[in-house]
């Protein structure tokens, strides 16, 4: 399976601890938060990855280069802001498969690959999102799916008691932007799933209880180095 990672974020929210890193680079126990990701894939099976990048993106290729492991590496470089759509739609230019796994460089979410990648092929999705049961939540908006875990519908940031939110890990058809041809970068990924042209896409959801951590603001940042050095990210 290959993989793209989403790393040319900014870390906006995070530049008063980390400065002006990338995002997916922010440290954590003496390596970047993006090593872990990595980790993950290459003993899931993963052996080729394509790293979106832009904002600092020398600063990732000379810590990482071309290998990770039994992962190869290549780059997908954005020289303007694309957004997270533009730099998905560049970076899939580069896949040889008609399946894609998708990923946040600010996530971390234990996702049975596999399992993922075959319910996503069973169904015949052309998209099937990753998604974490949270309890108390205002930060992510929820994702409605139906009894057979078809995405219904994404619901505005606000207080919820309980729900599904967007995990960051995807499977995609690589052809899935030629489905919509008058998308132009810049675009957001996310800001699209709930548009209504991503409607028209067999699109399902995957729920999983793995070990999720997004270190977009600094206080998750903080919890991701302490619980990961405590080998709660292994589970």
């Amino acid at each position: 399976m290959e993989a793209i990672i989403l790393a040319g974020g900014l870390g906006t929210r995070l530049r008063e601890v980390i400065w002006d890193l990338p995002k997916p680079m922010a440290p954590v126990l003496g390596k970047p938060f993006l090593h872990y990701i990595l980790e993950r894939l290459e003993m899931q099976g993963v052996r080729r990855v394509i790293l979106a990048v832009g904002y600092k993106h020398e600063t990732i290729s000379s810590y990482f280069g071309h290998r990770f492991g039994e992962i190869r590496i290549a780059y997908s470089v954005e020289e303007e802001p694309l957004g997270t759509g533009g730099a998905l739609k560049k970076a899939m230019t580069q896949i040889s498969s008609d399946q894609v796994l998708v990923l946040n460089g600010d996530t971390l979410f234990h996702v049975d690959i596999p399992q993922l990648v075959q319910v996503h092929k069973e169904r015949a999705a052309d998209l099937t999102l990753s998604l974490k049961p949270m309890k108390r939540f205002d930060r992510y908006g929820a994702v409605i799916v139906s009894s057979d875990c078809r995405v219904l519908s994404f619901e505005e940031k606000r207080m919820c008691e309980s729900g599904l939110i967007n995990g960051g890990v995807y499977v995609a058809r690589t052809d899935l932007w030629d489905l919509f041809e008058l998308l132009a970068a810049p675009f957001s990924f996310e800001q699209f799933l709930g548009s209504p042209d991503a409607q028209k896409l067999h699109m399902y959801g995957f729920p999983s209880e793995g070990y999720f951590i997004d270190i977009g603001i600094p206080e998750d940042y903080e919890r991701a180095k302490s619980e990961l050095g405590t080998g709660s990210g292994d589970r």
